[in-house]
């Protein structure tokens, strides 16, 4: 169980991803030979949002992530795509310290994400949360303001109308005093995103937002992180949809159990590197095959 704080608690380690991951002998198409790695090198550490240094993660002796270095450049909506098992939440554990690491590190403007959380914010998967624990939108949209004034101290009347207009910001304004348990999993969603509106990040760390909700609710998101993006904040998103994703993400990360490409969605997101990402499921690289040409045609 997920406690509605800014970070989820309990025992991680028996991930489902875990699970479900081959090992790297197992699963060669997990380990391309020469990965398109896009990092920052030329980029001061401080500057940089999120930076992953030869990190390998795994759960009971088995890999979840390996070998994994990365930069997250600042001011890009950035999606995280790969089959299922491939360390995509892992990863957004991981670089809040969540999971344990067998090696590496990651960090967040080249600090500890303990140093940093009052810049990040979080929005879980909603399977990782218990939606019957008794308290209203409003009061979990006021969490995201205790980086700001502490665990200790009473939210102001300040904070409570930020929180306020976060809700309104995403459509929740009247629902802002009904148990979040009463809400639809689409409002819910909105309501964890107006937590972390309300947190005033630079960064943020989304496990899959757009799952589970209508085509309303994904559309009033996506022109949220949008325009968050526009303010010069980081996002970095799980992302499922292949059909989308060169529509809402300016980069990219390709990853199963490591990171295959990372870069610019026009040079990473193409044939080559989902072959290497999905390991030929070809239903699945037909429908990004066909992502990947109306985004050409489109850009033509």
């Amino acid at each position: 169980m997920s406690d509605l704080s800014s970070t989820p608690e309990g025992d991680l380690s028996p991930s489902p991803e875990g699970d479900q991951s081959p090992t790297p002998e197992q699963d060669s198409s997990a380990a391309p030979a020469a990965p398109a790695i896009q990092l920052l090198p030329d980029v001061e550490p401080e500057k940089i949002p999120i930076r992953i240094h030869d990190m390998t993660i795994a759960y009971h002796r088995k890999p979840v992530l390996w070998d994994v270095d990365l930069d997250v450049p600042e001011g890009k909506l950035v999606g995280i795509v790969g089959p299922n098992g491939a360390g995509k939440s892992t990863m957004i554990l991981a670089i809040m310290n969540l999971v344990p690491k067998a090696s590496g590190w990651a960090r967040i403007y080249g600090k500890p994400y303990e140093e940093m959380r009052r810049i990040v914010g979080y929005v879980p998967q909603r399977e990782s949360v218990d939606w019957d624990f008794p308290i209203s939108a409003h009061e979990v949209v006021t969490m995201g303001r205790y980086g700001h004034v502490g665990w200790f101290r009473r939210p102001s009347r300040q904070d409570k109308q930020i929180a306020t207009e976060a809700l309104a910001k995403v459509g929740m304004a009247e629902y802002a005093d009904r148990q979040i348990s009463q809400l639809s999993g689409g409002q819910q969603q909105r309501v964890f995103l107006a937590r972390a509106l309300a947190q005033d990040a630079q960064v943020y760390l989304m496990d899959e937002p757009f799952a589970g909700v209508d085509a309303a609710t994904e559309a009033a998101i996506i022109d949220i992180l949008m325009e968050l993006r526009a303010q010069g904040k980081t996002i970095l998103v799980v992302h499922h949809d292949l059909q989308t994703v060169t529509r809402y993400f300016d980069w990219v990360i390709m990853l199963n159990m490591r990171v295959v490409a990372s870069g610019p969605t026009e040079e990473v997101f193409n044939e080559t590197t989902l072959n290497k990402t999905y390991g030929g499921r070809l239903t699945v690289l037909s429908q990004a095959a066909q992502a990947v040409q109306d985004y050409e045609r489109g850009r033509g």
